[in-house]
C-alpha cells in the first residue's frame, strides 16, 4: 500500500511541477510580449494572483515529492493520519493554485474574482495534511531496509 501511495505522490509532484513551471514560462511570455491583459496597471491583481498560482503550484509539487520520500523512508506509515495527509495534499495541490488562477482571471477592479475562495479551502487542507505528517512522523521510527 505504501508503494502505491508513494507512486501517486511522485506522479502528482512531478506533474504539478511540470504544469506550474510551464505556467511560469507562459507568464514570462506575457510579460515579454507586453500584453495588456497581463501588464496593464488595471490588471495588477491578475499579475499578482497568477504569480501566486505559479509559485504555490510548484511548491505544492515539491511537497508531494517530500511526502513520497517520507513514505519511502518509513516516517509515515499507512493509516488514518497517512490517508488524511495524502488527501489533504492532493486537495491543496488542486484548490490553491486553481483559486489563484480563477481569482485573477475574473478580477473586478482591485478585488479578485470569487474563484479566490478556493485558496483558503486549499490552505486548510494543506494545514491538515502537514499536521498529520508531522504527527505521524513524530510517532514513528523509520524501518530499517
Amino acid at each position: 500500500m505504501t508503494g502505491d501511495l508513494e507512486g501517486v505522490h511522485v506522479r502528482w509532484g512531478w506533474w504539478l511541477i511540470a504544469l506550474y513551471v510551464l505556467a511560469g514560462l507562459a507568464l514570462e511570455a506575457l510579460h515579454a510580449l507586453k500584453l495588456e491583459l497581463y501588464l496593464h496597471p488595471a490588471h495588477e491583481v491578475r499579475r499578482l494572483l497568477w504569480t501566486l498560482a505559479h509559485t504555490h503550484g510548484t511548491l505544492l509539487g515539491l511537497l508531494h515529492l517530500a511526502f513520497a520520500a517520507t513514505l519511502r523512508w518509513g516516517y509515515v506509515r499507512p493509516g488514518a493520519l497517512c490517508g488524511a495527509a495524502s488527501w489533504g495534499l492532493r486537495l491543496a495541490g488542486l484548490l490553491m493554485p486553481l483559486g489563484f488562477v480563477l481569482g485573477g482571471a475574473t478580477h473586478h477592479g482591485g478585488d479578485p474574482g470569487l474563484g479566490v475562495l478556493l485558496v483558503p479551502v486549499g490552505g486548510v487542507a494543506l494545514a491538515v495534511s502537514v499536521t498529520c505528517c508531522a504527527t505521524a512522523a513524530s510517532r514513528s521510527r523509520p524501518s530499517a531496509e
